[in-house]
């Protein structure tokens, strides 16, 4: 798990151009699940430990607005810092990079896979093609020993045959 966190901050920070492109590519595809991810499921969470509030509606009010005496109408509007929708903005970026880094790791690991694959075939196509080879047995020096016995034996035999035919 500590490799992968290392692997993921190191993939963040580093800002490879193909990462990227492929980035964008399946951030888009996955922008539709993430931004449901987020609003229908995080948020509603969030909402809940924060005390029903909604992460987008968070804000700090540097003035508050100034209001008509029928409550209604706003004669000078609010002033405030939104920062619930940067966090939630924060929170779908990371969510669409870990993503995106997951498929990339995914993809790295398959063509690791298949590159030892690869070599583990042409090793093994080494291995067949030296036993294909006809091998020669080496003969022990008792088997040896004895085919010269036997040789000397026919070489005698007909040696004594040549000899009763003359």
């Amino acid at each position: 798990m500590k490799k992968f966190i290392q692997d993921f901050k190191a993939f963040a920070t580093k800002g490879n151009v193909i990462d990227m492109a492929v980035g964008v590519v399946v951030g888009g595809a996955f922008g539709k699940i993430v931004t449901s991810l987020v609003n229908d499921i995080i948020t509603p969470l969030i909402g809940v430990i924060t005390g029903g509030t909604s992460l987008a509606d968070k804000k700090l009010v540097l003035h508050a607005a100034e209001l008509a005496e029928d409550g209604v109408t706003v004669l000078k509007p609010e002033n405030a810092l939104t920062y619930g929708m940067f966090l939630q903005n924060i929170i779908d970026f990371l969510i669409i990079a870990l993503s995106i880094f997951m498929v990339i790791r995914m993809i790295g690991s398959i063509r690791r896979r298949a590159e030892e694959a690869k070599k583990l075939l042409h090793k093994k196509q080494e291995e067949e093609a030296k036993q294909e080879e006809p091998a020669v047995p080496e003969i022990s020096s008792t088997d040896q020993l004895l085919i010269e016995i036997r040789d000397l034996l026919k070489e005698k035999d007909s040696t004594a045959e040549e000899q009763a035919k003359s």
